[in-house]
């Protein structure tokens, strides 16, 4: 997501270890991707070339599901129960609760930090909204003054005395 920058826009090149291009977006402001991966190195890029007089402020966040969880592990804790099989129900579902909370944990705090990028973009074009808005009310406020300033000198000089007064 682009926060600051001139026309909020940028181009986005995701490049797969292979050198395919997986995703490529042209001037947007913000996007999601999801891709499903295999090993290697990925690369990806924002390009701002085609703008390079104004720089751009980006947020980007990098969600990586399922590392390091193999089936493997999530079973070691069974070798360790001795018991009927009612405790062991108990304990696969009591697994299954921690393992929905911390997923709705990790969901909600992926929907702040997004909500907090949403914040700061928002908050970067109202300062500039606010610095415009300024800018030409001082313009305005100069051309006021220059226009009273032009009344008073025309008003002034339809009550002179033209005539030479001789005394």
């Amino acid at each position: 997501q682009v926060l600051d920058g001139a026309g909020l826009d940028v181009d986005f090149h995701l490049l797969s270890p292979k050198g395919e291009t997986l995703v490529f977006d042209e001037r947007k402001s913000d996007g999601v991707h999801t891709v499903e991966t295999e090993d290697g190195d990925y690369m990806f890029c924002f390009d701002n070339t085609f703008s390079t007089i104004s720089e751009k402020v980006i947020f980007f966040e990098l969600i990586l599901d399922n590392m390091g969880e193999d089936g493997d592990d999530q079973e070691d804790w069974k070798k360790y129960v001795t018991g009927t099989d009612l405790l062991d129900m108990k304990l696969e579902d009591i697994l299954e609760s921690i393992n929905s909370v911390k997923n709705r944990l990790s969901k909600s705090v992926q929907i702040q930090t997004l909500l907090r990028a949403f914040e700061a973009r928002d908050r970067n074009i109202q300062e500039s909204n606010f610095d415009r808005v300024n800018f030409w009310s001082m313009v305005n406020l100069g051309v006021m003054v220059v226009v009273s300033a032009v009344q008073v000198y025309m008003l002034k000089s339809l009550f002179e005395d033209k005539r030479k007064s001789r005394t």
